[in-house]
């Protein structure tokens, strides 16, 4: 069963320095149809304007990742963590007990594009902690690859996985997912076809009772797979 989220239908909010398209209930956007998949509670799309940016405002008790399509971001948080990501960068941070933070567009002239990722932890009062990890191309090219769970390069805090392929256009991607297990597909960019269902950029689609993903890309795309209890 495929149930298809479409760009279109998605949250919007728009800033003199931010624009952001909402897959999931967030902040003043409320949708009762779409308050989380599984443990995945967030998945933002924002475009952050040169020199915009996210002051320091606090979290707790949520397992963030934010993905960098396209530029910079500079974090700074109360753990100690900081860095500058760029794309093909994954961040990943613990908010756990609490933890303050901020998020800036280091540039002066080109915007910062990224998904910002929230899932629910396993727990409440971890440990915050922070982690930045870089993924080559190759790595991602052709195939999907584990980045993000609790057995991965970079670990979280649930039975969650992560994976990202980057396709060429004709290529051709599956995942097998096991009993009991369920699917969050994200097209970040391009149009692919999903066990046949065409999902355009900024689509997504939650998937339950079937045995394989598999993804063709009908033109270069970039896709991101949640494997969820």
């Amino acid at each position: 069963m495929i149930e298809v989220r479409r760009s279109g239908e998605r949250g919007h909010s728009k800033l003199s320095w931010l624009d952001s398209r909402f897959t999931f209930s967030f902040d003043q956007y409320y949708d009762p149809e779409h308050v989380q998949f599984r443990s995945l509670r967030v998945i933002n799309e924002d475009i952050v304007a040169p020199g915009g940016g996210f002051p320091t405002h606090p979290h707790r008790d949520m397992e963030i990742l934010t993905w960098i399509l396209a530029g910079a971001l500079e974090h700074r948080d109360t753990t100690g963590g900081s860095g500058v990501l760029r794309a093909g960068e994954l961040q990943h941070m613990t908010a756990g007990r609490g933890v303050m933070h901020s998020e800036f567009n280091p540039s002066s002239k080109d915007p910062t594009h990224l998904l910002q990722i929230w899932i629910l932890p396993e727990r409440k009062g971890l440990d915050p902690s922070y982690e930045q990890l870089t993924f080559p191309d190759a790595d991602l090219r052709g195939r999907f690859n584990l980045v993000a769970g609790p057995q991965a390069p970079v670990t979280i805090h649930q039975d969650a996985n992560l994976l990202i392929a980057r396709l060429d256009q004709g290529a051709q991607a599956s995942h097998a997912l096991g009993t009991g297990r369920h699917a969050w597909v994200q097209v970040a960019r391009g149009e692919v076809r999903l066990n046949g269902t065409a999902l355009k950029a900024g689509d997504g689609a939650a998937v339950s009772e079937e045995a394989e993903i598999r993804v063709e890309a009908a033109k270069s795309s970039e896709v991101l797979l949640f494997d969820l209890a």
